[in-house]
């Protein structure tokens, strides 16, 4: 099969979301006649039908789906180039791709990279930043999607070359008037009684807990799952269920909003983050600038609950 080219599968994307080949052709500022000839051509080139006429339009068949899914992918990579190569033109000759755990994008990361960005001698570089899971992030920076990573290190790194980033505290957040709100300090298995919300199962967060309470014989019960700490402090908030979050996000969002905050008193509680990378010599100089730069914040606790 030949390449296929950009400019029909733009069309293509453009006819599934507009349903309609002579609104697409507007926007294309190309007669629907033209479009309908590409993509006949392109039907004919994956040997599947990708389009189902309707009366007052078109709709994508599964295959049309499928490839409506993976056209979106290579538009977006096609603008990142794009977007990148113009940027040497504009004088920002530095370009990262980070890719973060939805704790560290919840902490300091997005204040660290700010002040690294202010400085004088950085103000050619350009930071892209990225939320996945942890997992995600190691395939992501092994597979060169990006130059560095940033994670939970119970995470496994395999090859992934790696220096101390931050580090921060779980804990516990229920609402008010709840049993054990009047607590400072509780162990992880003494909340197994209450239902909890949920991050996606593949997280590394998810899969200590799930750990933590197996070795204590207990289960954790799930009443909600969400994507981010943010949600799941609104859950709690709501009184839907108790949650573990990062110390730093409860604490920033937690009392003010009638939450109470409690100190896990495990040993796993207290999380490590590492920035990693696929080889320190082969990052180009702005990825290595910034990465010695998070490696100083090593240092520096996430939050004041780690000195108490």
């Amino acid at each position: 099969m030949r390449d296929l080219d950009l400019t029909t599968l733009r069309l293509f994307v453009a006819v599934c979301e507009t349903g309609n080949m002579a609104r697409a052709g507007e926007q294309a500022h190309i007669v629907g006649s033209a479009i309908s000839k590409r993509l006949a051509q392109l039907e004919d080139r994956l040997r599947t039908p990708l389009l189902v006429r309707k009366r007052h339009g078109v709709v994508p068949t599964a295959a049309g789906q499928t490839l409506l899914e993976h056209a979106r992918g290579m538009l977006d990579g096609a603008a990142r180039i794009e977007r990148d190569m113009e940027s040497y033109l504009t004088g920002a000759r530095g370009q990262v791709r980070i890719l973060a755990s939805i704790s560290t994008m919840a902490g300091p990361l997005a204040n660290d990279v700010a002040s690294f960005l202010k400085m004088p001698a950085h103000r050619t570089i350009q930071v892209d930043l990225e939320e996945r899971l942890s997992p995600e992030v190691v395939s992501g920076v092994r597979d060169g999607l990006a130059s560095l990573g940033v994670c939970w290190d119970a995470v496994g790194l395999g090859a992934l070359q790696h220096r101390a980033y931050r580090s921060d505290h779980l804990c516990i957040v229920v609402p008010r008037g709840h049993p054990l709100a009047s607590r400072k300090v509780v162990r992880f298995e003494e909340t197994l009684g209450y239902e909890h919300v949920g991050v996606p199962s593949s997280s590394t967060l998810e899969v200590t807990l799930q750990r933590a309470a197996a070795l204590s014989g207990r289960t954790l019960l799930h009443r909600i799952i969400v994507g981010n700490f943010e949600a799941a402090l609104g859950a709690v908030r709501a009184g839907l269920a108790i949650g573990v979050v990062s110390r730093e996000v409860a604490d920033r969002q937690g009392a003010s909003n009638g939450l109470r905050v409690i100190s896990l008193a495990d040993p796993w509680a207290e999380r490590r983050f590492v920035l990693c990378f696929r080889d320190a010599e082969g990052l180009s100089v702005a990825a290595k600038l910034l990465s010695e730069y998070l490696g100083t914040r090593a240092s520096i606790t996430a939050s004041p609950a780690l000195r108490r």
